[in-house]
């Protein structure tokens, strides 16, 4: 249990200073992002920037940061388990690599202070999900985070949600479920461009300050600006988000008007490596670097030497070019796999950053071979090192493991072989038919004629060699089904015509209806079309057919979704035109256990129903 006492003393720092801040901000000119088209970057690896100043004076730090834990407590499985082939993840691991990284910084004469970019809830595997992420927060408590920003997943189950998790408190219907209470979080979620519509202020501090031999270093913590398009539209009605590079650099302006000119922004946004064809890039290396994140830093004020990012779920280590100089700009990929290492030093005199370099480490958990390879198991399956557990996280976490396993092992169900949830060309996916088929089963009582599945929502794979409570190959477990389905969302069905089904298929491509990233909704049995990348936007959408015959623009039909996505998600607004709205028992993920657990062992879906054509 967390400690509300000191916890309260750590909040009352925070928003006397956020409070101070606000006084003051309203008065700061914004700064116009650029809208520049991001072209890739080539960059340094490890990323190492030197502004020029005299190295005399200085004093030496280090940032440990991470990002998208995704409440990853035990060590990914399956094609996720490696980093670059080298067997990475698990939060008692974690643990173990973050101490060893601050002992060592420690030898070196510098202060270590650890970081997020955000995402490190929502998402979730059971173990952290059904106490609501309370799992996650106590453990990065124990980790030693300071401060991070919000993620979109943060927003997962709401705004007050998210403030409980910070603030602590039992949870409003669930209440404190592993009977010891909950103190919310020890660290800083910053949340500078997440803004109180009533009020105009952001919902937590935008800001963080901390002092490395008497210099002060600013923190600005940003999600990103197109959060309110890709989480549940029920949870964050009273707020928006604002710019990322207007909101960055209003706040960085106020920090250099309080002295504080070594600033650091933690942002939930980035970009990806890419590498040339039959090559794989370093976990460090910055190849042919791009993505949302580039006009972003290169809007940003030159204080910014830092730039800590995620979102993407890829590691690189980069410079890159903002207003006025170079940002050193990093990620740790995701689920907790590795860790950015950035050493830095400070000008006394000036108080800015002399100096920056980054590369990534990462949580190895296997035990090495001999040979450069890892031991694995009969079932090739990577052996963990028991000689790298922390033992004080792994206190933590089977607390929880324990609490969860008689749920979690529960088999619901078996499969043929594995369901992948990798697109063919056309955007189909065998999993994508699966739950789409789930999700029509489980609303036929309501007169659901199909059913249409977000695939953002489909997390991982149903590997079907994978053991996680002693079932037998083939069978799947509770567990094993909730990290593919991990939301909670509601199932409902609701009734549109054929021009308004046809109109939510335009929608899933750029330039209709608003839609900025094209996403490819999954498809239940009976429904087929055909999309033609070359055709305008809002005529791609042909042959639309269920059960072989035509949809008529005129008649009605009952199509099944989440409430996500019936809530507008993920760009979809013309979901917002159907009518007669039902929703069913339980949650999405019931949908899918019981189409499990109905019959025969589920087979991967066929990947017949889309085609697409030049």
């Amino acid at each position: 249990m967390n400690h509300p006492r000191l916890r309260g003393r750590a909040t009352l720092r925070h928003l006397a200073a956020s409070a101070l801040a606000l006084t003051v901000v309203a008065t700061l000119p914004l700064i116009q992002s650029t809208t520049a088209a991001a072209a890739p970057l080539p960059g340094l690896a490890p990323a190492t920037v030197s502004y020029g100043l005299p190295l005399s004076r200085t004093v030496k730090g280090q940032f440990l940061s991470y990002n998208d834990f995704h409440g990853a407590i035990d060590p990914p499985g399956g094609s996720g388990a490696a980093v670059n082939g080298v067997p990475a993840g698990g939060v008692e691991y974690l643990a173990t690599w973050l101490k060893k990284l601050r002992a060592e910084a420690a030898a070196d004469g510098r202060k270590t202070m650890t970081v997020g970019a955000g995402d490190l809830v929502g998402g979730t595997p059971l173990v952290s999900a059904a106490f609501h992420d309370e799992p996650t927060i106590e453990l990065m408590n124990e980790v030693g985070l300071q401060v991070t920003s919000v993620g979109n997943h943060e927003f997962d189950e709401g705004v007050s949600e998210l403030l409980r998790l910070q603030r602590g408190g039992c949870h409003p219907v669930d209440g404190c479920q592993d009977g010891d209470g909950f103190g919310g979080a020890d660290f800083t979620y910053l949340a500078a461009n997440t803004i109180n519509k009533k009020t105009g202020l952001p919902i937590l501090p935008p800001i963080d300050i901390r002092f490395v031999g008497g210099v002060p270093v600013g923190f600005v913590g940003l999600t990103l600006e197109g959060t309110a398009g890709i989480v549940n539209p029920a949870g964050i009605k009273n707020v928006r988000f604002a710019d990322e590079v207007e909101t960055a650099n209003k706040w960085g302006n106020l920090l250099k008007l309080f002295g504080v000119k070594a600033q650091v922004l933690l942002v939930h946004e980035g970009g990806q490596q890419n590498p040339p064809a039959g090559t794989t890039a370093g976990v460090s290396d910055c190849v042919n670097f791009n993505g949302a994140l580039v006009p972003i830093v290169a809007g940003l004020n030159p204080e910014f030497s830092l730039v800590v990012s995620g979102h993407t779920h890829k590691f690189y280590s980069c410079t890159l070019p903002n207003r006025a100089g170079t940002s050193v700009v990093t990620s740790a990929g995701s689920n907790g796999q590795l860790i950015t290492d950035i050493d830095y030093t400070l000008d006394r005199r000036t108080g800015r950053f002399a100096e920056v370099t980054a590369h990534n480490v990462v949580v190895e958990n296997g035990v090495s071979d001999g040979h450069g390879g890892w031991l694995k198991d009969a079932k090739g399956v990577f052996l963990k090192n028991p000689d790298t557990v922390d033992p004080a996280a792994k206190k933590v976490a089977d607390k929880y493991r324990t609490a969860v396993a008689p749920i979690a092992n529960r088999v619901v169900g078996s499969i043929t072989g594995d369901i992948v949830r990798t697109a063919g060309p056309a955007g189909e996916s065998p999993l994508g038919d699966v739950i789409a088929d789930g999700q029509l089963a489980y609303t036929k009582n309501q007169g659901a004629q199909l059913a249409l599945m977000n695939p953002g929502g489909i997390r991982a794979d149903f590997d079907a060699e994978a053991i996680s409570g002693g079932e037998q190959i083939g069978q799947v477990t509770y567990g094993e089904a909730f990290t593919v389905q991990p939301f909670n969302n509601l199932v409902v069905t609701q009734t549109l015509t054929g021009a308004q089904l046809k109109n939510i298929l335009e929608q899933q491509f750029v330039g209709f209806g608003g839609q900025t990233t094209q996403k490819i909704l999954q498809v239940s049995k009976g429904l087929t079309y055909t999309w033609s990348a070359s055709a305008a936007p809002g005529s791609k959408v042909q042959d639309l057919k269920l059960d072989g015959v035509a949809i008529d623009p005129a008649a009605t039909y009952r199509v099944t979704s989440n409430d996500f996505l019936a809530n507008g998600g993920d760009g979809f607004t013309n979901f917002s035109a159907g009518t007669d709205r039902t929703t069913a028992p339980g949650f999405d993920i019931d949908a899918l256990v019981a189409y499990l657990g109905a019959g025969a062992p589920v087979a991967p879906g066929p990947v017949d129903r889309i085609t697409t054509v030049s």
